[in-house]
């Protein structure tokens, strides 16, 4: 396989030549890691579809790797940087693809995904470690705003988004994230590939929002259940849902037994109790 670009396209130069001159050492503060293989980028760029219509949003793009591929694929990006440091290598990238890169200079998490761009509206991203949990709940939050996702986490983290009952990354994250969306693992990604190399391997997950949710219910109802039932996932269901009335009662209305743990109940279970919780309107900080 080779480095070089598709036919037709600008011929930049390599990324280290980029980073060096541009000064852009990673830093552990803002969870850096840059993806330098640029076949790897093109990868997870082909895994994001057709990006021709509508917008791709990047964040944390750096000295712009993952930024170079997406744009070979036609896209039009909108890259969410923090580090003013990237802000000059992304320009230069922006002027050998005419009017097909925008930089925001801000924090990701404060960002309204909703008026970033036109439909069909698509996060292509290498996360920054330290972040990336926070900013998939948020987008969860707000998955209405957005057509699919593609982004590249911890293998530990990505695991726990596809896991199902009674593997070991089974989670709050992985009810919430499978209530919601089709979860596909595409491939993992070795530590060498990155610069720094991060002590742990990496991992590229394709997140399709759903037509409709699995179950018809406010994401504060799903996030209030699964907080209680994963907070004490060593504990028989029936010690976490004492807090929402008799958890026989509860158990039996949704089809399972008190003596299973969090960890061995399928999602759509889950959601059973956190519907009929949100019925009753029982528990702390109950809803109206």
């Amino acid at each position: 396989m080779t480095d070089a670009a598709p036919p037709d396209l600008p011929d930049l130069p390599p990324l280290r030549e980029v980073i060096a001159r541009h000064g852009l050492d990673a830093r552990k503060a803002l969870g850096q890691h840059f993806l330098l293989d640029l076949n790897l980028t093109r990868r997870i760029a082909r895994a994001a579809g057709d990006l021709t219509a509508g917008t791709v949003i990047e964040v944390g793009p750096g000295p712009g790797g993952l930024t170079r591929a997406l744009l070979e694929q036609g896209g039009r990006v909108i890259a969410i940087e923090k580090d003013a440091r990237c802000l000059a290598a992304l320009e230069e990238l922006g002027a050998a693809f005419p009017g097909r890169l925008t930089v925001i200079e801000a924090d990701a998490l404060t960002q309204n995904m909703a008026a970033l761009g036109e439909r069909p509206r698509r996060v292509v991203s290498n996360l920054p470690y330290n972040i990336s949990t926070a900013l998939l709940i948020q987008w969860l939050h707000d998955l209405d705003a957005l057509d699919g996702l593609v982004l590249m986490f911890q293998k530990e983290v990505a695991d726990r988004l596809w896991a199902r009952p009674g593997l070991r990354g089974y989670s709050r994250l992985s009810v919430i994230t499978q209530w919601l969306c089709e979860v596909k693992p595409l491939f993992d990604v070795n530590p060498r590939a990155f610069t720094p190399p991060p002590k742990v391997n990496s991992a590229v997950v394709r997140l399709t929002p759903r037509p409709a949710p699995l179950m018809d219910l406010p994401i504060a109802s799903v996030e209030r259940i699964t907080a209680a039932l994963f907070g004490q996932r060593r504990k028989m269901v029936r010690a976490p849902l004492k807090a929402f009335g008799d958890p026989e009662t509860i158990c039996a209305a949704c089809g399972i037994e008190p003596t299973q743990r969090a960890e061995q109940l399928p999602v759509e279970a889950i959601l059973r109790v956190a519907a009929h919780v949100k019925a009753k309107g029982a528990g702390p900080d109950a809803e109206g």
